[in-house]
């Protein structure tokens, strides 16, 4: 599973990526050695310049629906310059600045929100890279983000009308084992990488006390527990999605707060 998600989809893309890295920094080798390099010289300034226009592009890549992808033809190629052309943004922040830490405090809010913004969108892509993989190939429902609380109520009330007239053994069973969970979304952000092991530790209360219920009673169980385990599928569900919701302010705010220190940037350099 990891291999896949971290597998290019467009090779070509990759390739390219590669190469120009390598060309890049086979320049940069070459003209360190010839020349000081410093970021107010020329070729720090190339590559700041080179830098901020790709952050420029970039920073268009929410319009791409509006421009009927232009300039790149279609989105899906919108989006492979937008994760490799920030890579490379990022790759000419560190030539600009001589692969040293920056000096000042602007240069250092400038470094990090770079980094910054490169590493949360490298995390989007592994994100909407797996969580789909995980939704679809483990789970039986699906429900919309905003539905699923109220679903999860929807499923105690049906628990607690299947166990109403039940042995006193399987009432115990389903208030100290079973209630609680189904009380509200208990969403973890560990269901990203594996869930299994706690969908193992849900079920296994329900093999222990099945050899103790008589036949009717067992259909009682094996209908309970097909209700924890749509609840925990929801919980699943929650999780994943909430994490999309919560990367996009993470990675679109400081994307915002970027392009502003830049302007300013680019403006000092230009008028001082």
């Amino acid at each position: 599973m990891t291999r896949t998600v971290l597998r290019p989809k467009w090779p070509a893309w990759f390739r390219g990526f590669l190469i120009v890295a390598a060309m890049s920094l086979l320049v940069y080798a070459v003209a360190a050695w010839e020349w000081p390099w410093a970021p107010g010289r020329w070729g720090g300034l190339t590559a700041g310049t080179l830098a901020a226009l790709l952050f420029v592009v970039d920073s268009l890549y929410p319009f791409r629906r509006r421009w009927n992808a232009w300039p790149f033809g279609t989105v899906q190629r919108w989006l492979q310059f937008h994760v490799y052309g920030g890579g490379i943004a990022a790759l000419y922040v560190l030539m600009h600045v001589g692969f040293h830490l920056p000096n000042g405090l602007f240069g250092w809010w400038l470094f990090l929100l770079s980094f910054w913004v490169i590493a949360s969108g490298m995390a989007g892509v592994y994100l909407q890279k797996q969580i789909p993989s995980v939704l679809a190939n483990n789970l039986a429902v699906e429900a919309i983000y905003e539905r699923i609380p109220e679903l999860t109520t929807r499923l105690q009330a049906e628990a607690d009308k299947l166990l109403t007239g039940a042995p006193d053994l399987l009432q115990r069973f389903y208030s100290s084992n079973t209630r609680a969970s189904l009380a509200a979304v208990s969403p973890a952000w560990s269901y990203l990488v594996d869930f299994r092991a706690e969908r193992e530790r849900r079920m296994a209360p329900f093999k222990e006390v099945t050899t103790y219920l008589s036949d009717a009673d067992r259909v009682k169980l094996t209908d309970l527990q097909a209700i924890v385990s749509e609840k925990f599928e929801l919980d699943v569900q929650y999780s994943l999605q909430r994490m999309l919701k919560v990367w996009v302010p993470l990675h679109a705010v400081p994307a915002v707060v970027l392009m502003g220190l830049l302007v300013v940037h680019v403006a000092a350099v230009l008028l001082f």
